[in-house]
């Protein structure tokens, strides 16, 4: 595959390098090209690494609703790569992968919940320049979620917008992940209304 990436993917050199490189095979098959490209600045590598970390070990909200919201971003957003790691990630834990194939055409698709419309919405919304969030969503989510879910569904879609801004602005696309998995034919995006 053709690097497209903006800024050139680095060598992954050293005992740091080789230890990453192990990871990232052991995990995805390869080094994604997101590590490769922000491996020219260590520091930011080791923050994305450190946020993934302790994101995994919140469980206050579901982890279905989660990986649609940032799908969602991922979606509206344009990050390929992350649309294709978020197919990914849903395979790998088992989540339902009908619903994950369908979130770049939530509007129009039957499969999902009221409750999963409202993450996904919440999802763009939050997206939006400025941010769109009504009271009205808030406190539909509030309600169905409870607090402590909410604010972790908030901050994993603001972090998710970190993600998928970054990678799209360094031109990092899908590496083919979703394939691998045999989740092709995936959805395409309708048109918002």
């Amino acid at each position: 595959m053709a690097s497209t990436t903006r800024i050139p993917k680095a060598r992954l050199t050293g005992v740091y390098g080789a230890v990453v490189k192990r990871i990232s095979r052991k995990m995805f098959g390869e080094v994604p090209e997101p590590v490769e490209v922000v491996w020219h600045n260590r520091k930011v590598l080791n923050l994305s690494f450190t946020v993934g970390r302790k994101m995994q070990k919140w469980h206050e909200c579901d982890e279905n609703l989660k990986s649609l919201a940032h799908m969602a971003v991922a979606s509206l957003v344009g990050c390929s790569f992350c649309l294709d790691l978020g197919y990914f990630h849903a395979y790998n834990r088992r989540l339902d992968l009908d619903k994950a194939r369908e979130v770049p055409r939530w509007r129009t698709s039957e499969a999902f919940t009221p409750l999963e419309r409202d993450v996904l919405t919440y999802a763009e919304a939050m997206t939006q320049t400025p941010p769109a969030v009504t009271d009205e969503l808030s406190a539909r989510l509030l309600g169905a979620l409870g607090p402590a879910a909410l604010v972790e569904l908030n901050a994993y879609i603001a972090l998710a917008n970190f993600m998928t801004r970054s990678n799209t602005a360094l031109g990092v696309e899908s590496q083919g992940y979703s394939a691998a998995c045999g989740l092709a034919p995936l959805a395409v995006a309708t048109t918002s209304t």
